[in-house]
């Protein structure tokens, strides 16, 4: 997975604030895929609702947790809180928030 900051096929972007359509959770992205990257095994057992491959995937911290997760497109919509997200790694990816967004620490590709 390669880290990309401006994808114009995708609706977010590293540093954006989320909300999982499904399960509830707030997180931050840290990566985006334009379409699935992982095995079709992985994909089998974990994604229940069969989102599709041909759209784009996020890697998200997950707030409150120590967890990420690999999410599709379809299953996220902006976060509406827009504060801090609580994660171990979130300093390894961002340097701050600012105006409801983080802020990368890593040179742009």
């Amino acid at each position: 997975m390669g880290t990309v900051t401006n994808i114009t096929n995708a609706k977010f972007s590293v540093g954006d604030l989320i909300h999982h359509r499904l399960f509830g959770y707030r997180g931050v992205i840290v990566d985006v895929d334009l379409n699935f990257q992982l095995t079709d095994s992985w994909y089998e057992q974990v994604a229940k609702s069969r989102p599709p491959k041909n759209k784009p995937w996020y890697s998200v911290l997950v707030h409150e947790s120590s967890h990420s997760t690999y999410v599709a497109e379809q299953n996220l919509a902006p976060d509406d809180i827009l504060e801090p997200i609580s994660h171990p790694m979130l300093k390894q990816y961002f340097s701050e928030l600012e105006n409801g967004r983080y802020i990368s620490n890593r040179p742009i590709n």
